[in-house]
């Protein structure tokens, strides 16, 4: 398979993974570098001109919440996890468990 198309394929696959990889780190508060730094030691591989706008989407829909940490020389905006989110949170991580077993399924069908 010609890498063009791979990566259309990974990055479309992907794309939902990292707004539920989001909604779980955020459940305690965090700013979008240390972030990024935390998605990617996991495994998610996310730039920050992704990130960045994702973050504020989710928070306009209330799936997020956010402070401005004013206390260290830098301002830092602390995201963090709305009860909204959390349920999201939870459905998601439910389905993805379901679509697991379910492509497991597949593989071993003849």
């Amino acid at each position: 398979m010609e890498d063009e198309l791979l990566a259309t394929h990974l990055q479309e696959l992907r794309r939902g993974t990292v707004v539920l990889a989001c909604l779980l780190v955020l459940h305690r508060p965090n700013y979008g570098y240390a972030l990024l730094e935390v998605l990617q030691q996991h495994g998610f591989t996310v730039d920050a001109n992704t990130l960045y706008p994702l973050l504020r989407r989710l928070e306009k829909q209330g799936l997020l919440t956010s402070d401005w940490n004013t206390d260290e020389s830098r301002p830092r905006k602390f995201y963090r996890t709305s009860a909204e989110g959390a349920a999201l949170a939870d459905t998601l991580s439910d389905d993805w468990n379901s679509l697991h077993t379910a492509f497991r399924s597949l593989r071993g069908a003849s």
